[in-house]
């Protein structure tokens, strides 16, 4: 990034760095809130039928997902033996009293070494695609943010790939860093590159769609209630209630993809585990695969759990991301204007 870039700010009134700030700042603060009630779902969900040996779970804050491989009943990262809650209320006052209140975010370090790359990749792309794409959109310049945000989708979740392979790896093997790359380089010449990228397409068929979705119906939203309150600049309430409801309407479409990716992904996630090569099974054999043991029923399983997630996720996300490129706008106008009103002094 140039000095010049980074310096000037750009036609939204912040620069690309300020926004990154923004983004992450949005990433920290949404992983903080969202991951005690996921640590609490886990361990409810673990309680009711325990993992055997080598099987993996999906962990996901509403920001991240991340698969868990289960090792002899216990795992090395978010899972441990189960106790015996009676409910959320009582497992939050039972994980509190018996491990401490730091066991609520034990999911977190590797929610942020994840989220937080990815988030500013997202949010940064977006924002910088989105003023293009409207200034050479004209008449059709409110669908900039369909575009923009699948585009901005496909390129922080293809960076991504990688290293969420390479973290399911390190989680589910005590290996070194020597083994680790040793293990990687093998796969790249018996498989190719691509095979860095193993499940980035039930990903995409999930993600893409929820983001083009989300995006466009929070600009809207956002547009129509700055007009319903009469206002022209959106308030931390309007933000906060658009992002809730759009990500909770594109929740709710992309549910039967978000079921065939967890598949999909424990699948991968096993695979992944044990360095098998073999292929597994691609995503429409999978949704037929569950419309033949469960009806079409199955496809929007976990609905209630994913709408209670992702909808406060989004909301504190881009709340909070609108709220720094505020912050940072103001900033930058008042040093814009400091100097004139001395001269002129």
């Amino acid at each position: 990034m140039s000095t010049q870039s980074s310096a000037a700010p750009a036609s939204n009134g912040i620069t690309p760095v300020q926004q990154m700030v923004a983004s992450c700042s949005g990433a920290i603060l949404t992983s903080l809130f969202v991951t005690p009630l996921d640590v609490v779902k886990i361990r409810l969900q673990t309680q009711r039928s325990p993992l055997p040996k080598g099987k993996c779970f999906v962990y996901c804050n509403g920001l991240m997902d991340h698969i868990c491989v289960c090792e002899n009943g216990n795992s090395r990262a978010w899972y441990k033996a189960p106790g015996h809650f009676n409910g959320t209320l009582d497992a939050f006052i039972k994980i509190v009293r018996h491990e401490g209140i730091k066991a609520l975010w034990s999911g977190l370090p590797p929610t942020l070494v994840m989220a937080v790359p990815a988030t500013v990749i997202y949010f940064t792309c977006y924002d910088q695609l989105c003023t293009v794409l409207k200034a050479r959109m004209g008449e059709h310049a409110q669908t900039a943010p369909l575009f923009a945000g699948a585009i901005a989708r496909i390129g922080s979740a293809t960076v991504i790939s990688p290293l969420e392979l390479i973290r399911t790896k390190l989680q589910s093997q005590k290996q070194s860093y020597r083994e680790l790359s040793h293990c990687i380089r093998l796969a790249v010449e018996t498989e190719g590159w691509l095979s860095l990228w193993r499940g980035l397409g039930p990903t995409l068929l999930r993600d893409v769609p929820f983001s083009a979705m989300y995006w466009y119906n929070y600009e809207m939203g956002k547009s129509w209630l700055c007009k319903w309150y009469n206002t022209r600049q959106p308030t931390f309430a309007i933000t906060f209630i658009s992002g809730a409801v759009s990500g909770s309407i594109a929740s709710i479409v992309t549910l039967p993809f978000d079921v065939v990716k967890t598949r999909r992904q424990l699948e991968l996630g096993e695979l992944q585990a044990k360095n098998l090569s073999c292929k597994a099974s691609s995503t429409f054999s999978v949704m037929r695969k569950i419309v033949e043991q469960d009806g079409f029923r199955g496809l929007f399983a976990g609905f209630l759990p994913r709408l209670i997630k992702v909808a406060p996720a989004c909301a504190i996300m881009i709340s909070t991301y609108e709220f720094g490129k505020a912050f940072f706008r103001k900033h930058n106008q008042e040093r814009i204007l400091r100097p004139l009103q001395t001269s002129n002094t």
